[in-house]
C-alpha cells in the first residue's frame, strides 16, 4: 500500500516498517522534499547501467543507483517512466532505479538486483521493494515497434506487432520473479502520471512542458 502524506511524498507501507531507512515518492506538489544536500544523483540515459554511489551530489551517467553508505538518498528522476526503490532488510543496502519502457526492456530492475548481490552479498529474498507513481497501461499506447520488445516478457500475448498498450509494471514484475523476487516482496503503487495531472507530471501528456518528480531512498 501507498500512503500520501503532508509534505505531498508517497511512501510505501512495507518499505516503512524498515526504521533504518527513508524513502519517498515525490510528486508535483512535493517541493519541501527531499533534502537537495543528501542527493545522490544519475545522468539519466534510458541504459541499464548501474553504478554504486558512496557520497551525495552526481555520480555520473546511468539509471540505477546502489549503496551501503549511511547518510546519502540514492534519487532518481521521472515524469512518466517508473521509479522504482530497493531496501536490502538483512544487509541494509539499498537501491534507486529509474525504468522507462527502454530500461524495462533492458530488464534494469534485475540487473540492480544482481549488482545489489555482487557488491553486497544481497539475496533475493531478503530485498523489499517499492514501484512507484509511473504511466499506465490505460495511457502507455505504443506502435509495434517498441511492442515487440516486450514478446519475451508477454509471450502469451498476440497482439505486439500492432499499435496496442503496455503495462510496465507486470513487466517488471515478472522479472524481478524471475530473479526470486515474489510479489509479497513488492509493492506497487499502480498510480498512472499521466492520468493525474494535478498530482504528477507526465512527459506524455505535456511533453517539453513536463517538469519531474525526485524519488529516494536512504540509509539513515
Amino acid at each position: 500500500m501507498f500512503r500520501l502524506d503532508q509534505e505531498h511524498v508517497y511512501r510505501a507501507t512495507n518499505l516503512d516498517q524498515l526504521a533504518w531507512l527513508e524513502h519517498g515518492f515525490g510528486t508535483r506538489l512535493s517541493s519541501c522534499w527531499p533534502d537537495s544536500r543528501q542527493l545522490s544523483t544519475l545522468r539519466q540515459i534510458h541504459s541499464a547501467k548501474i553504478l554504486k554511489a558512496d557520497h551525495p551530489g552526481l555520480i555520473g551517467e546511468g539509471d540505477a543507483l546502489i549503496s551501503n553508505q549511511p547518510g546519502t538518498t540514492l534519487s532518481v528522476r521521472t515524469a512518466d517512466c517508473l521509479p522504482i526503490v530497493m531496501a536490502d532488510s538483512k544487509t541494509r543496502a539499498a537501491a534507486a532505479v529509474h525504468a522507462g519502457w527502454r530500461g524495462v526492456v533492458q530488464e534494469i530492475a534485475p540487473k540492480a538486483v544482481a549488482a545489489m548481490a555482487e557488491n553486497f552479498g544481497t539475496r533475493p529474498e531478503d530485498l523489499v521493494v517499492a514501484i512507484g507513481p509511473g504511466i499506465g497501461p490505460c495511457c502507455f499506447e505504443v506502435g509495434p515497434e517498441v511492442a515487440v520488445q516486450f514478446s519475451r516478457f508477454f509471450p502469451e500475448r498476440q497482439d505486439l506487432e500492432t499499435r496496442t498498450k503496455i503495462d510496465l509494471v507486470d513487466a517488471v514484475l515478472r522479472q524481478l520473479g524471475r530473479s526470486g523476487i515474489t510479489e509479497g516482496q513488492i509493492d506497487a503503487s499502480r498510480l498512472c502520471t499521466c492520468c493525474q495531472p494535478e498530482l504528477f507530471h507526465s512527459y506524455r501528456r505535456d511533453r517539453d512542458a513536463a517538469g519531474r518528480m525526485v524519488s529516494g531512498i536512504g540509509i539513515r
